[in-house]
């Protein structure tokens, strides 16, 4: 059985006026499928009182290299569904999030998406992750076979942008802007001798490309690109290669084990350049993995605001539902990303109307137009997807926080 999440505690609905228990039960037994058994578990928790109107799926990495982060994407999302099942639903009906843990690997996103689909209920996709899985997904012709928009994917891969699909709405920045603002901030200290540690698969490739191109417009080219396999943290032979390579700035495209294992293996190795990583990555683990005094410096490129300062409605918003419904966890970058992702989803499911399908929610969100979140504006279109590309750089310092 594919791993349950609390997101599935965000299942609730207005049962039908005539419908007895024992009817209602069985109906859900039906419609939950293999995951049934664990919402049941959920439903019995105090503030999930009855069955949902408006279901929607995710799969994420709950398990592998990035289930720390996969944990983060799916409690973002939730706080706000819970929030919204809270006050009376959309159009009174209340959402049910139907979460399955891929373990981070493609040909379980494949498997699990189609069983998703498969559910004539599911009405959209919300907070997948990976270039290759996502990839996969537009390339084996799944989402559109399925109908279903994937709102929030947790991935900045250029394929899955261009050439534009109609399927995916992005809420965050792609690579390529990612590593175009690293660059230009590298170049500006004065450094030339630039490196890149980077996953062999459509996400390292696709930030590796990112700075490679970053480079080329300043008339400038690698020291060193150096790839490590996906789904392992053995990165010994990428420390190697670049510290022969004299790097006075390294960038990874990397996730967190991996990412963890470089920093602390270069620097217990001598290594001093400056170092960089993608968005994708979650300051606290990087920390505790490569411990403070190697990850102290390292700059974190972010794709939406800073979320610890609550300057924004938008922020204060997502912190004051986090410590509502999740007050064990900590602010943090990936939820809020996905927190985002959540209200652009339900904006889109009032839009679709009472009554929502498949087609009727992409109809919504690219119907947007310029939509502002709290302080944090998205734009969609009929012929347009990526909703931001917002990019700011953090430092860890010298007490672990992420500094502006």
């Amino acid at each position: 059985m594919s791993r349950q999440t609390p997101s599935c505690a965000s299942l609730a609905s207005k049962p039908s006026a005539n419908s007895r228990p024992g009817a209602r039960l069985r109906n859900a037994a039906r419609r939950l499928g293999r995951w049934g058994a664990a919402c049941a578990l959920s439903l019995a928790l105090p503030w999930s009182a009855a069955w949902a109107d408006i279901v929607i799926g995710q799969v994420a990495p709950l398990s592998g290299v990035l289930a720390s982060t996969g944990k983060q994407m799916v409690l973002g999302g939730s706080i706000y569904f819970r929030h919204v099942n809270a006050q009376g639903g959309v159009h009174g009906q209340k959402i049910a999030v139907k979460v399955l843990d891929d373990g981070y690997k493609v040909d379980d996103t494949v498997r699990l998406t189609r069983e998703l689909l498969a559910d004539p209920e599911l009405v959209a996709l919300f907070g997948f992750a990976g270039t290759s899985n996502v990839g996969k997904l537009l390339s084996g012709g799944v989402l559109e076979q399925g109908g279903a928009a994937l709102v929030a994917p947790y991935t900045g891969g250029e394929p899955l942008r261009n050439p534009f699909n109609p399927w995916i709405f992005h809420v965050r920045a792609g690579y390529a802007d990612e590593t175009e603002h690293m660059v230009q901030q590298v170049t500006t200290l004065g450094m030339k001798r630039i490196a890149v540690m980077y996953q062999d698969d459509g996400f390292g490739k696709a930030g590796l490309e990112g700075v490679q191109k970053a480079l080329a417009r300043r008339q400038l080219e690698l020291s060193a690109a150096a790839p490590y396999d996906r789904n392992t943290d053995n990165v010994d032979a990428a420390v190697q290669q670049i510290m022969k390579s004299d790097a006075q700035a390294i960038i990874m495209i990397a996730v967190n084990k991996p990412s963890s294992a470089f920093i602390k293996r270069y620097r217990e190795a001598g290594g001093g350049a400056q170092l960089y990583n993608i968005s994708v990555v979650d300051p606290a683990e990087i920390v505790k993995l490569a411990d403070l005094k190697n990850a102290h410096g390292l700059g974190i490129s972010q794709v939406v605001p800073f979320p610890y300062q609550p300057n924004l409605p938008v922020v204060r918003e997502y912190q004051t539902l986090l410590k509502k419904y999740a007050p064990d966890e900590h602010i943090n970058y990936t939820s809020f990303e996905e927190f985002l992702g959540a209200k652009v989803l339900v904006e889109g499911l009032r839009r679709a109307g009472p009554a929502p399908t498949r087609a009727k929610v992409i109809k919504a969100l690219e119907g947007l137009g310029h939509y502002d979140l709290g302080g944090v504006t998205v734009n969609y279109s009929p012929d347009n997807r990526v909703g931001s590309r917002y990019v700011e750089v953090t430092v860890i310092g010298r007490t672990g926080r992420l500094m502006k």
